[in-house]
């Protein structure tokens, strides 16, 4: 699958300073990425009505961590993928009257479109579920062999497979959830927990048998099915970065049960740790409610760029908001964003002003001290304002220095 283009980040004097993040499992900020190499995977969208302010606060969040990583030198390897067959596609498509294949390449086009408006660095390894086919049916079979996986009857012929959670003590111990609020979860989130014949209402689905009027592909030693939701991103992870990397990231709801399944496949297939930290966005909400699909009260980022709002405005009403807190869209932090790009663009326009270099190491260390980009836009806002009232002592290529940092740290062009 090919990705968006790269957005060109400039290079800044110096270096910067190790990131810390969240890590969702152990409540704890850790150091992001502790070696030379830093390995990063976040879930990638289901194509249908990309791309929404919930989408863009996520993979924004994650763009800063990879740029980050970058400007501390880091060498970086970041993997996504598509959910381009599942469920919610499927009945997108029939309720709409469109190929399914035709509204996943849109969408994924759409959302690509809307990555490259808004500055975000393109993944490296970019798969789609579709091109990863084979190897999770090798992974699906895998996990058969090893007794770790089970075949339930599907009511239409055929087996479904599904995990088998009693051969992965550590489950549950990415989102830290008792019983029955996993079990909650899961019935809201995909799963099937009162599914009769399972083992374990928690068990996760691996691979679905073929059923009348879905897309099926031929897996001779499971028989024609599809990719379960989970195992899924296991897959794509494994082959691209290798495991252990160093954070899954995501959504805050995707902790459960998709970033737990999908470690737990992980332990099973590779006996080990799938990353060594699990970092979440929080929720957007917008109209009283967190933004979603299925209520609809989604603002979207094209309809955005349409209505003649510019992407920068867009990324810097997303970088005002911690990434790890919940937040509510709103019309006035619109405006807000707006109004801080004509100031920012209004200081920067000279040939000097206030030092920079204090600018630069203020963006770094709220980046560095787990992406705090409110502080970060603080720190530029305080040096655009000393600029302007033009009392300082004037330093010549001050405004170049701060427009780079803010191109290569934070993404936004001016």
């Amino acid at each position: 699958m090919l990705t968006w283009p790269a957005p060109q980040i400039p290079r800044l004097p110096g270096t910067g300073e190790p990131v810390r993040v969240l890590d969702t499992s152990t409540g704890q900020v850790v150091v992001a990425a502790p070696g030379p190499e830093a390995r990063l995977y976040v879930c990638g969208i289901t194509p249908y009505d990309a791309t929404h302010l919930g989408h863009a606060s996520t993979y924004v969040a994650f763009d800063v961590l990879v740029r980050a990583w970058r400007d501390a030198g880091q060498r970086v390897t970041y993997a996504s993928n598509v959910t381009d067959v599942d469920d919610p596609l499927l009945e997108r498509a029939t309720a709409t009257g469109v190929d399914w294949r035709t509204l996943a390449a849109d969408q994924t086009a759409l959302y690509a479109s809307d990555m490259t408006a808004l500055g975000v660095v393109p993944p490296d390894v970019y798969r789609g579920v579709v091109e990863s086919v084979p190897q999770v049916v090798a992974a699906v079979e895998a996990l058969l062999a090893r007794g770790a996986a089970y075949r339930l009857p599907s009511p239409d012929g055929g087996d479904d497979v599904y995990a088998d959670l009693s051969a992965d003590p550590a489950f549950g111990s990415v989102a830290g959830l008792d019983e029955a609020a996993m079990l909650v979860l899961s019935a809201e989130r995909g799963g099937d927990p009162d599914r009769p014949g399972k083992r374990s209402p928690l068990d996760p689905l691996l691979w679905r048998a073929e059923r009348p009027g879905e897309p099926a592909w031929d897996a001779p030693g499971l028989g024609r099915g599809r990719p379960g939701w989970h195992i899924e991103c296991s897959v794509i992870a494994r082959d691209g970065l290798g495991v252990p990397f160093d954070v899954q990231g995501g959504g805050s709801d995707l902790a459960f049960p998709h970033h737990e399944c999908s470690a737990s496949h992980l332990r099973l297939l590779d006996a080990g740790e799938s990353a060594r930290a699990h970092v979440h966005t929080g929720m957007v909400g917008y109209e009283g409610h967190k933004m979603s699909k299925s209520r609809g009260n989604l603002v979207l980022v094209s309809r955005l760029l349409a209505d003649g709002v510019e992407p920068m405005a867009v990324r810097l009403a997303v970088l005002a908001h911690r990434y790890r807190e919940d937040w509510e869209w709103t019309d006035e932090g619109l405006v807000a964003a707006r109004q801080r790009v004509v100031t920012w663009r209004r200081a920067l326009a000279g040939n000097g002003g206030p030092d920079a270099a204090p600018v630069l190491a203020g963006i770094r260390a709220a980046v560095a001290d787990d992406l705090d980009t409110p502080r970060a836009l603080a720190v530029v806002d305080a040096w655009a304002a000393t600029a302007l009232a033009g009392q300082v002592r004037f330093h010549e290529g001050a405004p170049g220095l701060v427009a780079r940092a803010v191109d290569a740290l934070l993404g936004v062009r001016m």
